[in-house]
């Protein structure tokens, strides 16, 4: 499963939220870097981002 780039910035926008935040809550700093360069993630990972920054995880992986 894969993050969609512009929808997490938005995601992390609405949150304001940046990347050192997320990592301060609790989310692996390597995990984060895999998201953010594209990299297959589990689905639970993309869950668990997406509950950090208040969202449905639909709205920010990929669909294509």
């Amino acid at each position: 499963m894969k993050i969609n780039r512009k929808k997490l910035e938005l995601a992390k926008a609405r949150a304001c939220m940046g990347q050192k935040e997320i990592i301060v809550v609790g989310f692996p700093v390597g995990t984060l870097t895999n998201v953010i360069t594209g990299k297959n993630i589990k689905p639970e990972t993309a869950g668990r981002l997406a509950k950090i920054l208040g969202v449905d995880v639909l709205e920010i992986i990929k669909t294509e």
